[in-house]
């Protein structure tokens, strides 16, 4: 209560200060403008309808007053705090140009202008009869605005009218009618008129109304009608230019794979008559005097062919795949009017490409799961159009190191080098055709790997990856990865007396160092929309599925159980099915916070060549990116807690896992972000271990959960983001039943309590 007390008495000085020092600096004859207020007055619409109106009107109103951090205008204390600078740089100029934020000044409000938007806005969503209002309100060294606005009755659609000409135009028009955005009964929006002439121009140009536009429809409006009801009417402006009122087909298709933007136009015209250069297959002329490219890339990418009716998704199918074949670095389309036929174009595509070989060279920040932050320096190669068909093959090496800030591994730093190849082609290369309609082009990607990777006084791990699968998106949100085979093989190397030491007090260490070979089909699907900004609510979804040595272990007759153990190459291969989600929700609160949700859960089960599964794919929780108040791989399973573990190592694992998590993110100032947040969650085992009680799965799993809180920093650089997060727990699993909540036992005064319980956690980027 004394530390609260004390808190409590630095952020009233605190609110005081800042409060007092804000209005002091003003200019002479200066007023702080502190905010608008709007209130709507009438009773001829519902007190719900009023407000509604009023909280769609403040937001319009100008300039916005000084934003507030807690109740205190904090960016406005610490521009005043700063005061005139002498430097075009330092603390303080920084202080007061990126941190601070100047005043507000009452002078700046044009209250004329305001009341003339709120009235405009009104009017357009069908409060015909609006009037507003405005005045302020002065009171010490700060003013306030406050507008009124009587809207009267807003004019509901009665009926909608679509042209009933017989013109082909006319027609197309009005065969759009069944999917209108006008609703009958509906109120009179300007937004939505806007909303519906892009509609049904988005509509004609899927039928060939290749120059028609938005700009070319009307929606008269007649409110004459009486009863505060008005009819819509969707005409054809008169002053339409002919070309817009006619549907136009493909002619020729010219593809420009070696266009240069130094290239004109008589340049290309001399190309097209040189016969070396041009090639036709089937419906495409592909000007290209050097091959560079195999003609049938084009074939995949392009949606038009000769005779085909212009419509905008094939025009967009088109643009789209050819950016993401990844071999191109301008695409550029064109079409024009055919010289032979007035009522058909010809389709013009000038692709500049990328270089084909290139190298890269990044150095990259990262974290893991296990606490461990580190950097890594990557050399990448890479060679596009390898065989002529788009196809980009690439070599990396790299070599990382990384440790502990803050852990019990602190010390036993881990070093990474390792080679991988990748060759992707952008199809399927599959015994059978598939045709995705997607504007992303299908890839079928190969790949082979190896790794070292050294743990200081403890092991070394030899790591081989190889893997050949699919990928492809239905569209810009769902995408899915099918690998038809994935195979893993890690053994290890200089095992040192020490670990082995520590392995003899805690048997469990020795999954970590054991030979383990995993191969087998994996799928996963992701589904996400969180790049629609402008969206209250946006999702993450992904979902995988793993099978490793079904097949194998169903043509050898494998039975761990019964004895029947299968090797191959003298290691016994992984038998499993894995399934993992995570779902993750982002509500946005405000402009510059919003609240982080994810759910995660996951289960896996071994049989007949594995008990378990392999240590590889097993699960971990705690940890910078999971439960924030526990260290990495320390909680679990279930209410097991492992006395004899290694202080330097904890390496907890399950079959199964569960976590939720929750955070609170806001935007405090230029570029720090502050956050507060809840984890939760556990691993369990599918099967009873003798060695591990209360480790496995039950009915009691929600009593095993653990739980912990805390806030932190993040310094968002743009090319970086460095979090840093100090948490504690709630609620410790290992604990005896009845004494498992420990929110009693919060103690920030004591010492053993800090040193016990307070975990600091540094990483870069969000934890989801």
């Amino acid at each position: 209560m004394k530390t609260l007390n004390h808190y409590l008495l630095f952020f009233s000085v605190l609110l005081m200060a800042s409060s007092c020092s804000n209005t002091r600096q003003l200019p002479e004859g200066e007023l702080l403008y502190v905010g608008g207020k709007v209130k709507v007055i009438d009773t001829a619409i519902s007190r719900h309808e009023r407000k509604l109106l009023q909280k769609e009107l403040k937001p319009l109103l100008r300039p916005k007053p000084n934003s507030k951090i807690a109740g205190m205008r904090i960016k406005l204390f610490l521009y005043n705090l700063a005061g005139e600078p002498k430097k075009t740089k330092g603390f303080r100029h920084w202080l007061r140009t990126k941190a601070g934020e100047p005043p507000v000044l009452f002078s700046q409000v044009d209250l004329d202008y305001n009341t003339r938007l709120l009235q405009n806005y009104s009017q357009n969503r069908g409060y015909f009869k609006a009037t507003a209002s405005a005045d302020s309100t002065r009171r010490n060294k700060r003013a306030t605005a406050e507008y009124i606005t009587k809207p009267g009755k807003q004019y509901h659609i009665k009926e909608i009218k679509f042209p009933t000409d017989s013109s082909a135009l006319g027609k197309a028009i009005a065969a759009t009618r069944d999917k209108t955005l006008f609703k009958e009964g509906d109120g009179y929006s300007l937004d939505v008129v806007k909303a519906e002439r892009i509609r049904i121009d988005g509509q004609l140009k899927e039928q060939g109304y290749y120059y028609f536009g938005p700009d070319y429809l009307k929606v008269q409006i007649d409110s004459t009608i009486g009863k505060y009801q008005t009819d819509l009417i969707v005409k054809v402006k008169e002053e339409t230019p002919k070309q817009a009122k006619q549907v136009f087909t493909i002619n020729k298709i010219m593809v420009y794979p070696n266009y240069s933007i130094k290239d004109n136009n008589r340049y290309l015209k001399k190309m097209e008559k040189d016969t070396t250069a041009v090639l036709s297959y089937h419906d495409f002329t592909i000007v290209d005097k050097d091959k560079l490219f195999n003609p049938r890339i084009f074939d995949h990418t392009l949606y038009f062919y000769k005779g085909d009716l212009y419509n905008r998704t094939a025009h967009n199918l088109s643009l789209n795949r050819l950016v993401n074949l990844g071999t191109f670095k301008f695409v550029k389309n064109q079409f024009v009017l055919s010289d032979s036929l007035g009522t058909a174009l010809d389709a013009y595509y000038y692709l500049t490409p990328l270089k084909k070989k290139s190298i890269r060279v990044e150095v990259l920040g990262k974290t893991n799961s296990a606490n461990y932050t580190g950097t890594e320096l990557n050399v990448n190669w890479s060679n596009r159009n390898t065989f002529k068909g788009a196809e980009l093959f690439t070599v990396s090496i790299f070599s990382g190191l990384e440790v502990q800030m803050s852990g019990q591994n602190n010390g036993f730093n881990v070093y990474r080098v390792g080679s991988e190849v990748n060759m992707i082609w952008p199809r399927f290369i599959a015994p059978f055709r598939l045709h995705s309609s997607s504007g992303f082009m299908p890839k079928t990607k190969a790949t082979l790997g190896y790794e070292f990777q050294k743990r200081v006084h403890l092991y070394a791990l030899n790591s081989f990856k190889g893997s050949f699968g699919y990928l492809w998106k239905e569209n810009i949100r769902k995408e899915h990865q099918l690998n038809i085979t994935d195979i893993n093989y890690v053994s290890p190397n200089n095992v040192t007396a020490l670990y082995r030491e520590q392995m003899a007090a805690d048997p469990t260490l020795a999954k970590v160092i054991e030979k383990q070979l995993v191969f087998g089909p994996t799928y996963s699907y992701t589904y996400t929309n969180t790049m629609e900004t402008n969206r209250k609510h946006t999702l993450y979804y992904k979902a995988s599925v793993y099978l490793a040595g079904t097949l194998a272990g169903i043509l050898s007759s494998a039975n761990v159980k019964q004895g029947d153990t299968t090797k191959v190459f003298g290691v016994a291969f992984s038998q499993y099915v894995k399934i993992e989600n995570d779902f993750r929700h982002y509500m946005k609160l405000g402009i510059d916070s919003q609240l982080a949700s994810r759910i995660m859960f996951g289960v896996g089960y071994g049989y007949g060549n594995s008990t378990e599964l392999p240590y590889i794919k097993q699960f971990f929780i705690g940890g910078t990116n999971s439960i924030r108040a526990f260290r990495a791989r320390s909680i679990g399973p279930g209410s097991f807690l492992n006395e004899t573990e290694s202080s330097f190592l904890p390496d907890q694992s399950g079959d199964i896992k569960l976590e939720l998590n929750t955070e609170y993110r806001v935007k405090l100032f230029n570029i720090v972000k502050g956050a507060v947040f809840v984890d939760a969650g556990n691993i369990w085992l599918m099967h009873k271990n003798p060695n591990k009680p209360g480790a496995e799965f039950s009915k009691k799993f929600l009593d095993q959960m653990a739980v912990g809180t805390g806030m932190g920093l993040r310094f968002d650089f743009s090319f970086l983001l460095l979090r840093t997060d100090l948490a504690f727990p709630l609620r410790k699993p290992y604990l005896e039943e009845g004494q498992r909540w420990v929110i009693d036992q919060i103690n920030f005064g004591s010492g053993s309590w800090r040193k016990e319980n307070l975990i600091f956690n540094l990483a870069i980027g969000y934890p989801f």
